[in-house]
Parts: C-alpha cells; sequence; structure tokens
C-alpha cells in the first residue's frame, strides 16, 4: 500500500498543472495569431500597423494610462527679517567698545515708531515724540503716500561713509520688513484664495514603443511563419505524389503480375502437352524441350522468390531477363519447328544494365503470339540492345504480319502497363515507340536511362 507521502509525489502538483496549461494555452494562441497573420495580406497588414500606431498615440493621453488631480496649496506667511549691522569701523569700535549693533523692526503693526541714534557714548532707542506723529506717520506708509521712514537711525559726526552706507541700507532693508510685516497683518485679517496646483500622470507614454515593437515582431512572424507553412505544406505535397505515384505503380505492377500469372500457366500446360507428345512421335525433341523448360523455370523461379520481383516494382538487370527468355525462345522453336528463327544481339557490357522485370518477355510473347504464329511460314525474331544518346535501347523485332494485322490481336493491354511503368520509374526519360518494318512485321523500342547493376548474370 503507498504512503501518504508516496501518493503526493506520484502526482502532478497543482502550480505545475497550471503553468502547462498556460504553456500550451500560449502555444495555441502564437499559432493561431501566427496563421491569422500568413492570411491577410501585405496591404491590410500595413493599414492594420497604422491603424495600431494612432490608437496607441490615443490612449497615451487617456485614462486609465494619464489622469489628473488637483491640490491645495495655501502661501506661507513671510517671517520679518532681522538686520544686524556690524559698525566695526565706527570711532566708538576704535576707542575700545565692543562692536556689534543690532536693530531689529517692531514685532506688531500699529506700534508706536523709534529713534534710533549712535553716537560716541553708544546706541539708545526711545519712541517717537508724540503719539500722534506716530499715528499720522503709520497712517501714511500704510497709504504709500508718505517718505517718512519708518525707523530712523542718526549718526554722529565724524562717522565714516562704509558706516553710513551700512546703516542706511540696514535702514531700508527694515523699513522694507515692517511695512511687508504690516501687509502680512492686514492679509491675515483678509487671507487671500489658496493656490490650486494640477497634476499630471502619465503612465502610457510607452504604448507607441510597444506598438512598434509589436508591429515588427509581427512583421518577421508573418515572413518566417509563412515560409515554414510553405516549406510543411510542400513536403506533405511531395509525400502525397510520392505515395500516389508508389500506389499507382503497385496497381500497374499487379497488372501486370495478375496478366503473367494467367500467361506462366497456359504457357506452362501448352509446354508439357507438347512434351507429353512428342515424347511418343519424336523423343529426341521432347528432350529438349524439357531440358529448356527445366532452364525456364530454373531462371524464373527465384526471381518469384526476390524482394524484386514484379509486385514490389522493382527492377532486375537485362542479363536476368535474358535467362528467362532464351528458353523461352527454344521452347517456341521447339513447338513450332522451322517455322521460327531466332537472333539475340546483346553486348555483354549491357547484361549489367537495369531493367524492369516483365517488359522484355511481354514484347517477345505478343510478337510470336501476334505477330509469328498466325504467320503461315513464321517469320524471324530478333533482339538487340544499343546504348543510343547516352540511353539504353532494346528493340524487339519480328517479320511477321504487322501490328493490329492478325486476327489474334488483343486489346493493348500489355503494352498500355509497360508505358505506364515506364512512366511511373523514370518519368518523361523513358518511352516505347512502335514502327511498321517496311518489308512486313513490327519493331518495338524501348528507351530508357542507362544505369548498371552491379550483380549482372550472363
Amino acid at each position: 500500500m503507498n504512503t501518504p507521502a508516496t501518493m503526493n509525489i506520484a502526482q502532478p502538483k497543482p502550480w505545475t498543472q497550471r503553468r502547462e496549461r498556460l504553456a500550451a494555452a500560449c502555444v495555441r494562441g502564437f499559432h493561431h495569431y501566427a496563421n491569422w497573420l500568413i492570411g491577410i495580406s501585405w496591404r491590410r497588414f500595413m493599414l492594420l500597423s497604422l491603424l495600431l500606431i494612432i490608437g496607441a498615440a490615443l490612449l497615451m493621453n487617456i485614462p486609465p494610462f494619464t489622469w489628473t488631480y488637483t491640490t491645495t496649496v495655501r502661501p506661507p506667511v513671510p517671517m520679518v527679517p532681522m538686520v544686524v549691522i556690524d559698525p566695526s569701523d565706527l570711532p566708538s569700535a576704535k576707542r575700545g567698545h565692543p562692536p556689534g549693533i543690532h536693530i531689529e523692526a517692531p514685532a506688531k503693526d500699529g506700534q508706536p515708531s523709534v529713534d534710533i541714534r549712535i553716537d560716541a557714548s553708544g546706541v539708545r532707542i526711545a519712541p517717537r515724540a508724540g503719539a500722534s506723529a506716530a499715528a499720522n506717520a503709520s497712517a501714511a506708509s500704510a497709504a504709500g503716500g508718505g517718505t517718512e521712514p519708518i525707523i530712523d537711525i542718526r549718526l554722529p559726526a565724524g562717522t565714516s561713509e562704509a558706516v553710513r552706507q551700512a546703516v542706511e541700507e540696514a535702514r531700508q532693508a527694515i523699513d522694507e520688513a515692517v511695512r511687508e510685516a504690516r501687509d502680512d497683518a492686514g492679509a491675515t485679517k483678509h487671507p487671500a484664495r489658496s493656490i490650486h496646483e494640477v497634476h499630471v500622470v502619465r503612465l502610457g507614454e510607452f504604448l507607441p514603443s510597444l506598438a512598434m515593437l509589436w508591429i515588427v515582431a509581427s512583421l518577421i512572424i508573418k515572413i518566417s511563419y509563412k515560409r515554414q507553412v510553405q516549406a510543411q505544406a510542400q513536403a506533405a505535397q511531395a509525400v502525397e505524389v510520392a505515395e500516389s505515384e508508389a500506389l499507382k505503380r503497385q496497381v500497374v505492377e499487379a497488372r501486370m503480375a495478375a496478366m503473367q500469372a494467367q500467361i506462366e500457366p497456359h504457357f506452362l500446360f501448352n509446354t508439357l502437352a507438347s512434351i507429353d507428345h512428342l515424347i511418343e512421335v519424336d523423343p529426341p525433341r521432347a528432350s529438349q524441350m524439357q531440358k529448356n523448360l527445366i532452364a525456364l523455370l530454373r531462371a524464373a523461379m527465384p526471381t518469384l522468390r526476390e524482394t524484386d520481383s514484379a509486385t514490389t516494382g522493382q527492377s532486375r538487370d537485362l542479363g536476368r531477363e535474358l535467362a528467362v527468355i532464351r528458353p523461352y525462345l527454344e521452347i517456341l522453336k521447339v513447338r513450332m519447328e522451322e517455322r521460327l528463327a531466332t537472333e539475340i544481339d546483346v553486348p555483354d557490357g549491357l547484361l549489367s544494365a537495369e531493367f524492369p522485370t516483365m517488359m522484355l518477355q511481354t514484347l517477345v510473347e505478343n510478337a510470336v503470339k501476334h505477330g509469328l504464329e498466325p504467320k503461315p511460314e513464321g517469320g524471324q525474331l530478333a533482339i538487340k540492345a544499343e546504348i543510343v544518346h547516352g540511353k539504353l535501347a532494346l528493340t524487339v523485332q519480328d517479320s511477321g504480319l504487322g501490328f493490329g494485322q492478325a486476327g489474334t490481336a488483343g486489346n493493348g493491354v500489355g503494352l498500355a502497363n509497360i508505358r505506364e511503368r515506364l512512366q511511373l520509374l523514370y518519368g518523361t526519360k523513358a518511352g516505347l515507340t512502335i514502327d511498321e518494318r517496311p518489308g512486313g512485321g513490327t519493331r518495338v523500342t524501348l528507351s530508357m536511362p542507362y544505369k548498371p547493376i552491379g550483380n549482372a548474370h550472363g
């Protein structure tokens, strides 16, 4: 029994299953998108690319890729500055008094103005005489029409020009600071409106770049995937054509084998009957026919057991075909006696040439059956092989009645099968021609590419 731990290990984890499903879905989506890309025209692809760029440019400026928000900001209350004057050049500093003079503006509006006097005895700060004068000065200063300074700084005689300049700049700064403090005090009583700041957040700036990247990737997919699909289609078409050609070849070879299966028993029975008859009337001829029949069977039987027989559509060498034809003709010569004369002209160098099975036997049988046997005086049968323009040319000619002249003429199935086999095996590189001889008879020529085979038989 499996333990719980073993059962957990054996079962796939949920996240692994989800990852596999996600990967399978991505692959299917990619193939669907790639098939859609190669299915549209280039004009439509360019139009869709342009629309994608325009859409990305529009989307980058609208929510959720871009939005705005407003914040309210109140202005800060300014601080009254403090002015520090360093009177190191004053005469009092030269007489040993410690340096450092601080002049600070009033803290609140409405306070009376003060006078700051710097002399040899030090610095004195005192309110200005007359409250009405201070009020008038304040009013004039607030109205902006008065020229009287808020802070009045007086220096003793003999003060250097640098000190006077520094004190004057300090007075002006204090005067400005006091006025700003008054303005700020008025602003506190009547506060200004808050400042509204508008902020813009943009998250869609990447959309045009993403659109361009998508278009380039789609372009690459459209080109490469289309080539891959075309290659696969061509391969599938080639396989289909090859299978169709192989099927046709098998059908033709099966027809040839069926016809041969009908011819060989008939020929065998006739030969055995002739041997039986000759045993009684002419034993020597019967013995010769028996020997030829044995030679024929010895040459034909191994071929029936080999893988290069007619049913497989393969070829064998010309020498093996002649090994079957020679005893076959000898048997026919015994049967026809002096009415049949044969001649075989095949160089030894061509015995190893590739040659389809049963083609030569079919041509010889047609020549004898439809040309020589119907003719009372018989005739001559010649077989010749040669190389013509780089091709193997095999000719079977007879001096019989002529093509289609005998009453035994068939329906041409044998010759039609030969033509179809040559087309399937060699295409346009092979052919069969039939000619009428001037003196009577028929000449049939087979032409095919010359290809020697190593296992030649003489």
